[in-house]
């Protein structure tokens, strides 16, 4: 009904047809800043929590290129950064495309 609101609020007019996933830890700051986003942009999303699971820990790290900090963010198996670089792709209206490919 709204929909033209849309464009104004920062969420996508097109259908999100991407595969979305984000390992975080339960209390991160920077995880909740990062589901807020994606939250705020009407994105469903996979959340692999892994509070003290250093097996799943390792996993993301091979998935990240090494990296072990969270939230670790991937669009469509591309790896997409932390809450920083999400928020860079968004700013520079870089995030939108990738979620509708």
């Amino acid at each position: 009904m709204l929909d033209f609101l849309k464009p104004w609020l920062g969420r996508s007019s097109e259908p999100i047809k991407a595969n979305v996933e984000i390992y975080t830890w339960q209390t991160c700051p920077f995880c909740i800043r990062a589901k807020l986003l994606l939250w705020w942009k009407g994105i469903s999303y996979t959340e692999y929590k892994i509070d003290g699971d250093e097996e799943a820990r390792n996993q993301m790290a091979e998935r990240a290129q090494g990296r072990r900090s969270v939230p670790q963010i991937f669009i469509n198996d591309r790896h997409i950064g932390g809450c920083d670089e999400l928020y860079a792709l968004d700013e520079q209206g870089e995030l939108n495309p990738l979620l509708i490919q």
